[in-house]
């Protein structure tokens, strides 16, 4: 079915892309993508499928940027055993799609905001990410990841690494290095590169009660109107 058009039956374009992301083998996506972008797209699908095959998302339309593009908020839910655990992921995006043919087909998405937890517990493990989606090239910013509740006498750890571009591609797991914690979370500055682009940052915190790991990705600007875009 066309993206956009005379044809469309007035189905919101949220819609059909939800129903193609939950339809399994990615091949409903078709007649949304361009190809060169489907065959991307799909390739990404395949391996985050491989390990969460009973992913559920949901597309919404979001706020539309400063100079009028539409964006969405999508939201994935999912869940995966693994080495006799049991993980649950939440994972949130909002991007402005790129099309092309008034809108016929989307051929690239542009990345507003991107976050995920994976979490491993026996009991809820709420925390906070306080990372901006956005900072000025060259600039100090704080990437902060806490605990919501009191640690008690809980001996926790936790690392923090970022990822290089070839890992989120892959969505390869990080070797992330521990080492105990004080202050219920991981409290970091960093510098932002010195070129304009994005940072993904992975953080692992450990618990007597579970293990979560979060990504979050920074989107790197060089003048302070791209700070909200």
């Amino acid at each position: 079915m066309p993206l956009v058009g005379r044809a469309a039956d007035a189905v919101p374009l949220s819609t059909r892309l939800q129903q193609a992301l939950n339809t399994p083998g990615g091949d409903a996506l078709a007649g949304l993508l361009a190809d060169e972008y489907a065959s991307d797209l799909k390739s990404r699908l395949r391996i985050f499928s491989a390990k969460f095959p009973d992913a559920r998302w949901s597309v919404r339309p979001a706020e539309p940027l400063k100079d009028g593009r539409s964006t969405f908020a999508i939201d994935v839910s999912a869940s995966r055993e693994a080495e006799s655990l049991s993980y649950a992921l939440e994972a949130s995006q909002r991007l402005a799609l790129l099309t092309e043919g008034e809108g016929s087909l989307i051929t690239g998405e542009e990345v507003i905001s991107e976050q995920s937890i994976l979490l491993s517990a026996s009991n809820p493990l709420p925390i906070s990410l306080l990372i901006p989606d956005a900072v000025l090239t060259g600039s100090r910013y704080d990437v902060d990841v806490i605990f919501d509740q009191p640690l008690g006498h809980a001996m926790v750890a936790g690392g923090l690494i970022a990822l290089t571009p070839a890992q989120v591609n892959l969505q390869s797991t990080p070797d992330i290095q521990l080492a105990p914690m004080h202050g219920g979370g991981i409290f970091k500055s960093v510098q932002a590169p010195f070129t304009p682009g994005s940072q993904t940052w992975a953080a692992m915190l450990v618990h007597p009660d579970g293990v979560i790991t979060v990504t979050k990705r920074v989107r790197v600007v060089s003048n302070e109107d791209e700070l909200i875009p």
